[in-house]
């Protein structure tokens, strides 16, 4: 583990492993699918997979102010846990957040406090959240946007949220399985 992770995963299970253990689980299981795609990331590699143990820490009820996780956990990083920049924009931004915040009319907010980091770590953090289940295990983005929307009701404004997200969240996935199939098919 790098310093990153050994500082990622503590903080990510002091916040939820007691009061949301399936939130825990599902963010073990995304932090293990930042693994998965590890060689095309490179030196950022380590800060994908502590991105994306953190990046449903805003769910904790301590932290829990707005009720728009990826705001809530990232101003907790921020302003709390001191994080690596990058993480705190990653967890504001993950899975496609801007387009949830302009339902919730947050979207200036967001976008005014935290910039959006490289397109290629926001796929990747995309990818890893929506080719996990809630309890942590594989699956993939169709699946995991009919699971999302039928947990909260299509007509919620999660529901129709990730309606809306869904092209962009199976293009994010297409994206990074195209690099890692690149990068598996070049010479050592």
């Amino acid at each position: 583990m790098s310093e990153l992770t050994e500082w990622a995963y503590p903080l990510a299970e002091s916040l939820l492993a007691e009061p949301l253990p399936r939130r825990w689980q599902h963010s073990l299981g995304v932090a293990e699918r930042a693994r998965t795609v590890a060689l095309v990331l490179g030196e950022d590699a380590e800060l994908l997979e502590a991105s994306a143990v953190l990046h449903d820490i805003g769910y904790s009820p301590d932290l829990a102010k707005t009720g728009f996780h990826p705001l809530d956990g990232a101003r907790y990083l921020r302003d709390v846990a001191s994080a690596d920049e990058r993480i705190v924009n990653l967890v504001a931004h993950h899975s496609c957040a801007w387009m949830e915040a302009e339902a919730r009319g947050l979207r200036e907010e967001l976008e005014g406090e935290f910039p959006r980091e490289s397109a290629h770590l926001n796929d990747a953090l995309c990818y890893c959240d929506m080719n996990t289940t809630p309890d942590g295990t594989p699956t993939n983005p169709v699946d995991r946007v009919n699971e999302i929307a039928g947990r909260y009701g299509p007509d919620s404004l999660i529901g129709k949220f990730i309606r809306r997200a869904e092209p962009e969240i199976l293009a994010c996935t297409s994206r990074v399985l195209e690099h890692v199939a690149t990068a598996k098919r070049q010479p050592i």
